[in-house]
């Protein structure tokens, strides 16, 4: 592919970039010297064999920003001041959907100033698995170890964040009358009744599976478990209401959700013996 062509190319995957980078570096001018560094590594490399290029973006970035991260604790510099005034909460097009990803639930102030206290390596972990969905086979990839270290490194790093930020005010009630509807169509083998609570664009994470995406894939993915669906209960998981899987009485797995309102955007199939230990069986009631 002629530079032009590849210059149309980063240019689609730009917005996803700096967000990747923005959430790993705290700072939109460190952000964009990551992604200005990516175009300089694409426009000087052999990308003849590179099947996905979104991919092979995304591993540049996130490599320039894991070598930020260091340099930066190497330099025993503080957290940066104020990482408010680096959200554009206010004024943001609503139609751009760099600005949309930067204002996504999943990073907020608080959260970056945790993220700020976590190793390079912790963080580059649970920002690219816990926010973007990258298996942890490629998060080992970049960080030189193995896809269990990758994954405990996230999961160290979920529990720092989880003990470091209050719990949001959840709408118990709302939420358990979601999964009701989510469990009773899983069930019954109601497909529609799943994509009425399914929200259009939503994202199913399962370790180091790849990730399904969209309401129809999602629900499809869910029916093959249908059978199943006798051995699953309401639960709270990640202080939201989820579901465990409890064959014979024993916890063996659950489901985070993630809600706006009426529907599920996301949900994450838990198997991580140190994260079940934190699920509470108990029903959840408003």
């Amino acid at each position: 592919m002629n530079e032009d062509g590849l210059a149309v190319r980063f240019e689609e995957q730009r917005p996803r970039l700096r967000a990747v980078a923005y959430r790993m570096l705290g700072s939109h001018a460190e952000a964009d010297d990551a992604v200005q560094n990516a175009w300089l590594r694409l426009s000087g490399a052999d990308t003849t064999d590179v099947a996905n290029l979104a991919g092979w973006l995304t591993t540049v970035v996130a490599r320039e920003c894991l070598n930020m991260l260091r340099a930066r604790r190497n330099r025993r510099e503080e957290p940066l001041p104020d990482v408010t005034a680096e959200l554009p909460v206010e004024g943001h097009d609503a139609g751009d959907p760099e600005a949309e990803a930067l204002l996504a639930d999943s990073i907020g102030p608080a959260l970056m100033v945790v993220l700020d206290g976590l190793a390079p390596a912790e963080r580059l972990a649970f920002v690219l698995h816990d926010v973007f969905a990258v298996p942890f086979g490629e998060i080992a990839d970049i960080l030189g170890r193995s896809p269990a270290a990758a994954r405990q490194l996230a999961s160290r790093a979920r529990r720092r964040v989880s003990g470091a930020i209050p719990p949001r005010q959840v709408d118990i009630a709302r939420q358990r009358r979601v999964v009701d509807a989510f469990l009773a169509a899983l069930r019954h083998g109601d497909f529609d009744g799943l994509l009425a609570v399914l929200d259009p664009d939503v994202l199913l994470r399962d370790g180091d599976a790849e990730p399904v995406r969209g309401a129809r894939a999602v629900g499809a993915h869910a029916l093959t478990f249908s059978r199943a669906a006798r051995f699953v209960r309401p639960a709270l998981v990640d202080g939201a209401v989820g579901l465990a899987i409890v064959p014979r009485g024993r916890l063996i797995g659950a489901l985070a959700f993630t809600f706006d309102h009426e529907t599920i955007t996301a949900i994450e199939m838990i198997d991580d013996p140190e994260r079940l230990r934190h699920v509470d069986l108990g029903t959840p009631r408003p």
